[in-house]
């Protein structure tokens, strides 16, 4: 169990309605109006009833001017690791320095309709793989000054022009719940950031014990990672996890920053801007007094 230290941020994960894509923008402007840190968009490519997450995402950035971005999380097989560094400098660039990168290897679930889009069939254990490589190529395009040459089992480079530089350092977000998964997280990302309803508060000590343990076999301080959770809940009366008033909310949001480290809230399958503002205005500064409370 440890409290890692970073500064609370707040925000939100949106998902456009087909019936009503463009909704997000809306949703995204109540973000910012309700004083949170963070708007998000899902990133399901094969699905073509959506909305491109890359372009909305643009969108946002044009009508928005503090809250940051973050892609929750892009779709590493169907777009690759080359689009996606160009993609998040041009985002970065004409947010003002104001995107981060959330990448993730794909739904095995899924992988029928990666296949059907053109991409690649691989097992998990080869989706882990192809994520450790897609990563490596990333920060090589931003970072490198030469040429990128790379030769991987997925991906290969013979040369690559980096990308344009960014606005910021752009951190690299990684979703992960199975073990090597977690080990990926450990040794190579920025941030971790799963989802309440796959991974419930009670499994969230024991997915740390494991990213920090490979944060340190790699070399890594486990407080260099930021854990991030994508958290669904209904404002109510009840007493389970998220299910009651805003004060409950911060009482167990600030527990589980204190005991597991979470420092970023993006709250999930929003319905309104009304659950938005109550996000933002009563929970966010509760959490935010509880946690200082309990740091000191």
């Amino acid at each position: 169990m440890s409290d890692y230290g970073h500064p609370l941020t707040f925000g939100t994960l949106l998902e456009p309605p087909t019936h009503a894509p463009l909704t997000v923008l809306r949703l995204a402007e109540a973000t910012e109006r309700s004083a949170l840190d963070l708007v998000s968009l899902a990133d399901h490519p094969y699905w073509p009833q959506r909305l491109d997450t890359f372009t909305l995402l643009a969108a946002i950035a044009a009508r928005t001017t503090t809250v940051r971005l973050l892609s929750n999380l892009a779709n590493l097989p169907v777009r690759g690791p080359v689009m996606l560094s160009r993609i998040a400098t041009t985002m970065d660039a004409i947010s003002g320095g104001r995107f981060e990168l959330g990448v993730a290897s794909g739904a095995q679930q899924l992988w029928a309709s990666i296949v059907a889009e053109g991409g690649p069939a691989r097992t998990a254990g080869e989706s882990v793989e192809a994520l450790a490589e897609g990563v490596h190529v990333i920060r090589s395009l931003w970072h490198d000054q030469e040429p990128v040459r790379f030769s991987g089992h997925h991906y290969q480079l013979d040369g690559a022009v980096p990308s344009p530089p960014a606005a910021h350092n752009i951190a690299i977000w990684l979703g992960a719940y199975q073990p090597r998964m977690l080990r990926l997280v450990g040794r190579l990302a920025d941030a971790w950031l799963p989802s309440s309803p796959i991974m419930p508060p009670e499994a969230l000590t024991e997915a740390n014990r494991v990213i920090d343990e490979a944060a340190t076999v790699a070399g890594r301080a486990p407080d260099q990672i930021r854990r991030a959770y994508n958290i669904a809940g209904h404002f109510g009366t009840g007493n389970g996890f998220l299910d009651g008033p805003p004060r409950v909310w911060a009482e167990q949001l600030a527990e589980l920053t204190l005991r597991d480290g979470v420092s970023t809230y993006l709250l999930y399958r929003v319905e309104s801007a009304d659950d938005i503002a109550r996000f933002g205005h009563e929970v966010a500064p509760a959490v935010r007094e509880l946690v200082a409370g309990g740091r000191t």
